[in-house]
């Protein structure tokens, strides 16, 4: 018997209505975290922001779906892991997607399907993605309760591989390969996104770094007149338009600097020294630090490099870097440039969580509007990331657990003691010891 019964006959009515009982659990979703993602992105705006730089030429009449609705089904979508707008295909029925999108699991309508998502991305011109990079610089500064005295900027570009014939695809050597390079900017204490951009796959010009910097340091001091900006990276943002630049707007830097025979002639001494100092101590490893004042032909001015020196029994290693901030060789490289190295790790965060490097389209406009995408769901993850209890709260509550435990103990002892008749010498030298505990814990802390 082939046939199939869609639900169970012969139940009463209740109240005039059809009961049924059926067999194939409705529709279920596997993806309930999408709703903590709703709440994030109603209080930060992502949606309604990018959608605000698009002119909607549609009939408002015939129009199922709003530019907001279609961006925010499609950040929900990249957050829970779906970066192609082909999944929508099947999410659009997904009931706890439509509730994320404020429709009804049953009853509202269904979202929108690859095609009209396809539409939306090829719609942005270039106008509009750069009022939309405005916008998520003021998404950045909105994201601040209180305004900070000093922010630190790091910007570095990555390897995006393309496959086709896309727009802005270039040969890149270094790679081996035909990639997009696209540039991030990231605040360094916070790890916030401050703004990604779409770039031809080679390395950018002092000009090109000079005019996007530009920019984002105007739209940030909009907001934060007397915010101090100081700016990290690479060698090859080290160029003297950036420096130029930064020194003009009143900003700090700290760049990488590449190496040259002047710079290696000054260095030679200190790699003598640091060698031969590593020799007489018997040790793997040795490092020392120095500055100098150094002027190259293409810059306007002398500026401050550091350099670190270092030798082991392979031989000796110097790497300088350039900047205009005050402090001393060791600490400066120490502890902020070679800080920069977490920005890697939130590239790699970019590009692993959010696949951000699926810029798959033709058009570069259509592939920036997704990179913005890509960012925008990062937004959401890393907003996720921060509500979820950290460590440090989490052994402070375990700590807090057990000195109230050694004081109840240490109280029930005493409750013990008056109860009962026959003398206990040795309780009261362990109650004394449990309330000396926990009073050093609650001292002390974890």
């Amino acid at each position: 018997m082939n046939q199939t019964i869609p639900y169970l006959p012969g139940l009463s009515p209740v109240e005039g209505k059809q009961l049924c009982a059926r067999f194939d659990g409705g529709r279920l979703s596997s993806d309930g975290g999408v709703l903590l993602f709703s709440g994030i992105e109603k209080r930060l705006g992502i949606a309604d922001a990018l959608a605000a730089c698009l002119d909607d030429a549609r009939d408002q009449a015939s129009t199922t779906h709003t530019y907001a609705d279609m961006i925010r089904a499609r950040l929900f979508a990249i957050g829970c892991g779906y970066e192609d707008c082909d999944d929508l295909d099947g999410l659009r029925f997904d009931p706890a997607f439509k509730l994320a999108c404020g429709r009804l699991c049953e009853t509202g309508n269904d979202l929108m399907s690859q095609p009209t998502l396809s539409r939306l991305e090829n719609a942005p011109s270039w106008r509009q993605l750069a009022r939309m990079g405005l916008n998520m610089i003021d998404l950045f500064c909105a994201s601040f309760k209180a305004v900070p005295a000093r922010i630190v900027l790091d910007i570095d570009d990555t390897f995006d591989a393309v496959h086709g014939g896309q727009q802005l695809a270039l040969f890149n050597a270094h790679y081996d390969n035909y990639c997009f390079q696209p540039m991030h900017i990231f605040e360094a204490a916070t790890g916030k996104p401050v703004l990604s951009l779409l770039r031809p796959g080679k390395v950018p010009s002092g000009l090109e770094a000079a005019r996007i910097l530009r920019h984002v340091i105007a739209r940030i001091r909009q907001t934060w007149p007397r915010v101090a900006i100081t700016v990290r990276g690479d060698g090859h943002y080290g160029r003297p338009q950036v420096m130029d630049l930064l020194e003009d707007q009143g900003c700090g830097y700290i760049f990488g600097l590449a190496g040259n025979n002047r710079l290696s002639k000054i260095g030679q001494p200190w790699c003598e020294d640091v060698g031969l100092r590593r020799a007489l101590a018997g040790k793997d490893k040795l490092r020392r630090f120095f500055q100098t004042g150094y002027q190259a032909k293409s810059w306007s001015r002398m500026r401050k490099v550091i350099a670190r020196v270092e030798a082991t029994a392979k031989g000796t290693d110097i790497r300088f870097v350039v900047t205009n901030l005050g402090g001393t060789a060791k600490v400066l490289y120490t502890r902020l440039y070679c800080a920069r190295g977490r920005m890697e790790n939130m590239i790699k965060d970019h590009k692993l969580y959010t696949r951000s490097d699926r810029t798959s389209c033709h058009r570069w406009q259509a592939n920036q509007f997704r990179l913005f995408l890509h960012t925008g769901a990062y937004w959401l993850l890393h907003q996720l990331r921060q509500a979820a209890p950290r460590k440090s709260l989490l052994r402070k509550a375990t700590f807090e657990t057990l000195r109230r435990t050694l004081l109840k103990i240490a109280v029930r002892i005493e409750e013990l003691k008056s109860r009962v008749r026959i003398a206990l010498p040795s309780a009261y030298p362990y109650q004394k010891i449990l309330v000396a505990t926990a009073g050093r814990i609650a001292a002390q802390g974890p």
